[in-house]
C-alpha cells in the first residue's frame, strides 16, 4: 500500500491567512482574492467561481458555497494532479463553507443597508474613504489601501504589505523577522506594550480590537495609527500571532488638535480663551466647594493700551500682549490659570488658597501686586522701549452660592474701580459696586422706556436783557417718570452719553423745541422769543446731524432765526474742521450758536476765531462768587472783553442775586438767566411769566 500524501503546512497556513484576510476585504474583492489565492494550492493551475452550479465537471472538483442561509455559487477547480490535490480537498471544503458564511453575512448586511436607507450616506462616505486609501498593488495582500501586518507570538513581523512598508520607511523584505516592539514603538512605551502583548499571546487578557497609538518610523518620525486587530490561530485553535490593519491618522488628529486649540486657546498668546477660562473657573468653583478652600479671580486690564496701539501700531501692540502673557504666567503657580478674554483683558484664577477669607485675600493681594510690579517693568518692543501699567480687580470665592459669570462681573467691577481711582492699582470687589451697576441697568431700561413712551418734557428758563425784558429761553430737559417723579438731567444725562441714547434723546429735544417755536409764532406775545437748545458733542459728531436738524426745522415749521444751539467746548477736541463745517451749514439757514459753559474747558483764541459763534455764555461757576471773589470777577471781565473784541454777544448763567446782575452790567454783560428772574418752568407757566414781564415781551 502506498504511503498517504500529507498536505503542505505552508499551504495550510496560506489558507488560514486567507481566511483571516477575507473578513476585512470589500465585497467585490473577496472572490478575485480567493480564486487567485486558491490557485496556489498544489495540483491546481486554475480556480473559477460560478454563480450558478453546473454538472459539467467532476463533483469532486466543485465546492459549493452553501450555508444555512442559502447558496452563493460554487468554486470550480481545474486540477492537473489529482493525487497531489487530494490532501487539500477537505481543507478547501471547510474554507468554502467559511467563505459561504462570510458571503451570506455580507448578503444579509446588504439587505439591512437596503432596509435602512438613512444609513446610505454614511456607508457611501466610508466606502469612499476606503476606496481612496486602497492600494492598487498587484499582490493580494496589497488589495487593501491600508497597512496590513502580521506578528508571530514573539512580536516579530511575519507579513507586511507594501502600504505598511512605505509607512514604516523600509522595504517589505527587510521588515520580515524584525521585532515590532523594539523598533517601532516610543522608548517609554515599549516595555508596557510588550508586556500586554505577551499576556495576550498567553491568553491572559482580551484582544483590544480597535485602538490608536503612536509609532516611530525608521526615520524617527512619530505617526498616529488607528488599528483593527484580530488573533491568528492555527488549526487547533491555538493563538499564533496577530493580524492587523492600520490607517495613518496623523494629519487627521493634528487637524483635530488644531481645531481644539482654535476653540479653547487664544491664538496670539496661546493662553486659554474665554470658553476654556469659564470651564476651568467652573471646575475650580466645584473643587473649592468640596474642599472648603478659597480661591480668587483677578481681572487685569492694561492701562491706555489703545493709545499704544494707535501710536506704535497693532503689530507692536501684539508683541506687548505676548510679553504680558508670559509675565502673568511667571507670577502664578502651575495649578493656577492665566487666560486672555480678548483685547487687553486678562484673567487669573488662583485656586486652593489656604486659611480664612482674610488669609486668602492677603494671598491674592500679594499675587496681584506681584503682577502689577511685573507688568510695570520696561517692555522691549523691537527697537522701542515702552512702559505700561495695568489695573487689577480681585474677587474671592469659596464655591458657594456664586456662578462663574457672577464672579467675572464682580472682578470686572473691581477692575473698573481701580481705573476710576487712578489706574495701576489693585481693588477688591465691594457688593456696593454691584448694587450701583444694577441701579444703572434699571436706570438705562427706564430711559429707553421713557423714550418709547414719551415721558420726557421740556421746561423753559428765561433769558433776560438788562432792562428786565425777556429775550428768549433755554429749553431744559426733564424726565416725568411714573416711578421716580420729575427727574432732573443731572441724574441721567451722563448715562445717555455712555449708552448712545443721547442721540435719539437730543433729536427729540430739538424737535420738541422747534414745535414750541412754531406754536409761539402764532402768539404775538411769544413770537419774537428765541429758544436755546443744548446739543451734545456725541450728537453733533453724527455724520448726518445737519440734514436731520434741518429736516426737523422744515417738518415743524419753526423759524430757524429763532433757534440758538448751545455747544460745549468739549465738542472741539476731536475734529474742529468738521465742527466748523456743520456750524456753517446750519448758520446759513439762520440758526445761531452759543458756546456754553465758556471758560471751564479748552478755551482757545485760535478756535474761537474759526467758529461761527454768535454768543459766549459765562459759566455759573464764575458767576456764583463773582461779587466776593476777585479771581472769578477777573475771569468774567476777561470773557466779556474777549467776546466784545470778537463781536460776540455775552450772557451769564446762574444769576441769583441783584448784586450779581449789577456787577455783570458794570463789566458790560447785559443778558443773563438764573433764579433771580425765574426757575425753569413748564411751558404754560413760562407763557404766564412772559405775559407778566415788562412790555409783555422783548422788543
Amino acid at each position: 500500500m502506498s504511503e498517504a500524501v500529507l498536505p503542505n503546512v505552508r499551504v495550510l497556513g496560506q489558507l488560514l491567512l486567507m481566511q483571516s484576510v477575507v473578513t476585512s476585504l470589500p465585497d467585490e474583492s473577496i472572490l478575485p482574492f480567493v480564486t487567485q489565492g486558491l490557485a496556489d494550492v498544489p495540483g491546481v493551475p486554475h480556480v473559477q467561481f460560478r454563480a450558478e452550479p453546473s454538472g459539467d465537471e467532476d463533483a469532486a472538483l466543485r465546492f459549493r458555497l452553501a450555508s444555512s442561509v442559502g447558496e452563493h455559487g460554487e468554486l470550480v477547480f481545474s486540477v492537473s494532479d489529482a493525487m497531489v490535490f487530494a490532501p487539500y480537498a477537505d481543507h478547501i471544503r471547510n474554507f468554502a463553507f467559511m467563505l459561504a458564511v462570510i458571503l451570506a453575512e455580507r448578503s444579509q448586511r446588504r439587505t439591512i443597508v437596503a432596509q435602512y436607507r438613512h444609513l446610505e450616506q454614511r456607508v457611501a462616505q466610508r466606502t469612499g474613504e476606503l476606496a481612496r486609501e486602497r492600494d492598487t498593488a498587484q499582490r493580494y495582500l496589497d488589495i487593501a489601501g491600508v497597512m496590513l501586518m502580521a506578528l508571530d507570538k514573539q512580536g516579530r513581523i511575519v507579513m507586511v504589505n507594501r502600504k505598511g512598508a512605505e509607512l514604516l520607511g523600509q522595504s517589505e523584505s527587510s521588515l520580515i523577522g524584525v521585532d515590532w516592539f523594539d523598533n517601532f514603538l516610543p522608548a517609554k512605551e515599549k516595555a508596557a506594550i510588550r508586556k500586554l502583548f505577551d499576556l495576550l499571546m498567553a491568553g491572559d487578557t482580551r484582544l483590544l480590537e480597535r485602538h490608536e497609538n503612536v509609532i516611530v518610523t525608521s526615520t524617527g518620525a512619530p505617526r498616529v495609527l488607528a488599528w483593527n486587530n484580530k488573533l491568528l490561530r492555527d488549526e487547533a485553535g491555538a493563538v499564533v500571532g496577530t493580524l492587523s490593519s492600520a490607517e495613518d491618522v496623523t494629519e487627521r488628529r493634528q487637524a483635530e488638535e488644531r481645531i481644539r486649540e482654535l476653540a479653547f486657546f487664544d491664538q496670539l498668546t496661546s493662553l486659554p480663551n474665554r470658553t476654556l477660562l469659564l470651564d476651568r473657573l467652573k471646575q475650580t468653583l466645584a473643587t473649592s466647594a468640596r474642599s472648603a478652600r478659597h480661591g480668587a479671580l483677578l481681572f487685569i486690564d492694561l492701562d491706555n493700551f489703545k493709545s499704544l496701539n494707535d501710536t506704535l501700531g497693532h503689530d507692536t501692540g501684539d508683541i506687548l500682549l505676548q510679553q504680558v502673557a508670559r509675565r502673568l504666567t511667571s507670577c502664578v503657580r502651575e495649578e493656577d490659570t492665566v487666560g486672555r478674554l480678548g483685547g487687553d483683558e486678562f484673567v487669573v484664577i488662583l485656586a486652593g488658597l489656604n486659611g480664612s477669607a482674610e488669609d486668602a485675600a492677603a494671598d491674592a493681594e500679594v499675587v496681584a501686586h506681584k503682577i502689577l510690579s511685573s507688568l510695570n517693568d520696561v517692555y522691549h518692543l523691537g527697537n522701542v522701549a515702552q512702559r505700561s501699567t495695568a489695573s487689577v480687580g480681585v474677587t474671592l470665592f469659596d464655591g458657594e452660592q456664586v456662578t462663574a459669570d457672577d464672579l467675572m462681573k464682580q472682578a470686572d467691577l473691581a477692575m473698573y474701580r481701580s481705573k476710576d481711582s487712578g489706574r495701576n492699582l489693585v481693588s477688591f470687589f465691594d457688593p456696593t459696586l454691584e448694587s450701583a451697576v444694577k441701579e444703572r441697568v434699571k436706570l438705562e431700561q427706564g430711559l429707553r422706556r421713557a423714550l418709547a413712551e414719551r415721558q420726557f418734557v421740556l421746561h423753559y428758563q428765561a433769558q433776560v436783557a438788562a432792562n428786565g425784558r425777556l429775550s428768549g429761553a433755554e429749553a431744559l430737559l426733564r424726565w416725568q417718570s411714573p416711578r421716580r417723579g420729575l427727574v432732573f438731567p443731572g441724574e441721567f444725562i451722563g448715562l445717555t452719553e455712555e449708552t448712545g441714547l443721547i442721540v435719539p434723546l437730543g433729536l427729540w429735544v430739538f424737535e420738541a423745541a422747534c414745535r414750541q417755536l412754531a406754536a409761539w409764532a402764532n402768539q404775538p406775545a411769544m413770537a419774537q422769543l428765541t429758544i436755546a437748545v443744548n446739543v451734545s458733542a456725541r450728537q453733533f459728531h453724527e455724520v448726518d446731524i445737519v440734514d436731520r436738524l434741518l429736516a426737523i426745522i422744515e417738518r415743524t415749521g419753526a423759524r430757524p432765526e429763532r433757534l440758538k444751539l448751545e455747544l460745549t467746548e468739549s465738542l472741539l477736541l476731536d475734529d474742529v474742521a468738521d465742527t466748523v463745517g456743520k456750524m456753517a451749514a446750519l448758520k446759513t439757514r439762520g440758526v445761531a450758536f452759543s458756546l456754553d459753559d465758556f471758560g471751564t474747558g479748552y478755551s482757545s483764541l485760535s478756535y474761537l476765531r474759526r467758529l461761527p459763534l454768535d454768543e459766549l455764555k459765562i459759566d455759573q461757576s464764575f458767576v456764583r462768587d463773582i461779587v466776593a471773589n476777585p479771581g472769578d470777577a477777573a475771569i468774567a471781565r476777561a470773557i466779556v472783553a474777549l467776546g466784545q473784541s470778537l463781536g460776540l454777544g455775552i450772557i451769564a448763567e446762574g444769576v441769583e442775586s441783584e448784586e450779581q446782575r449789577e456787577f455783570l452790567v458794570s463789566i458790560g454783560c447785559y443778558a443773563y438767566q438764573g433764579y433771580l428772574h425765574s426757575h425753569a418752568l413748564p411751558v404754560d407757566r413760562f407763557e404766564q411769566l412772559v405775559g407778566r414781564s415788562p412790555g409783555g415781551r422783548s422788543a
